[in-house]
């Protein structure tokens, strides 16, 4: 078995076991409670998973057909676009919450990047 026959086995193992352990998840949110917070983060990873997973396959299928990546590229920006909205509207209902406590070094460092951020963003608006 050659390298990348060995890497899709492995992938597909890990996919298959991963399937098994979202499914037994399924089961245990039916039956127990769980914070809100826990689920919308779990939610929110889920998706990006999806996401992924479907521009992984759209991927494969541009390259059997010999497409370009133009489309893909652009879809996976605009995930991001959303992912980083989501992400921000988390954070900002994090910061109300007084028990959520923040290191002064990672907010220093997600303000400067949000600066830099929106000024990129007026040169595109």
């Amino acid at each position: 078995m050659n390298c990348a026959s060995k890497e899709h086995a492995g992938i597909a193992g890990r996919l298959e076991s991963a399937i098994i352990e979202l499914l037994a998840l399924q089961e245990v949110l039916s039956c127990e409670e769980v914070d809100g917070r826990v689920l919308t983060d779990f939610r929110d990873a889920l998706n990006r998973v999806r996401n992924t997973a479907w521009a992984a396959q759209k991927y494969v299928a541009s390259r059997i057909s010999d497409e370009g990546p133009g489309g893909l590229t652009s879809f996976l920006a605009s995930e991001r676009v959303r992912c980083a909205f989501q992400l921000c509207r988390s954070v900002q209902e994090d910061l109300q919450h007084e028990d959520i406590r923040f290191q002064k070094g990672q907010l220093v460092q997600l303000q400067a990047a949000i600066l830099g951020l929106n000024e990129q963003l007026q040169d595109r608006l």
